[in-house]
């Protein structure tokens, strides 16, 4: 049997810009990729903890070290510059797998540069 767990979090990073002409996804400080190992054009859950607002789209990197989380084209109209949001990628896993596994969770600071990451 299969089961679906949390591969990978960033927990309360901080909207720097929206991009409504944008095509889709969210723009992610590549170094908070990385370190998330959170593939280009993976599959990422969004949660607004500002407004409640969830949304799935796919990640793209932004320059590594900016700082930069951008949600892009629609998906820009459900956040406002500023909300603090957490950014989550699923996998799967064979339950052969599941003995030991935990996610990666990454915390950020005010300017979302990572200050833990848990493995």
């Amino acid at each position: 049997m299969q089961k679906i767990l949390l591969k990978s979090k960033i927990h309360r990073v901080k909207i720097t810009d929206a991009n409504l002409e944008y095509e889709g996804s969210i723009s992610i400080d590549e170094e908070l990729m990385e370190q998330a190992r959170i593939l280009p054009y993976e599959k990422v859950s969004i949660w607004d903890i500002n407004n409640g607002a969830r949304f799935e789209t796919y990640a793209i990197p932004a320059v590594k070290h900016s700082g930069d989380i951008i949600v892009n084209g629609a998906a820009s109209r459900l956040v406002q510059i500023g909300d603090i949001i957490i950014i989550a990628t699923f996998g799967i896993y064979d339950e052969k797998e599941l003995d030991g596994f935990k996610p990666i969770l990454v915390y950020v600071d005010g300017k979302n540069h990572a200050v833990d990451i848990v493995k």
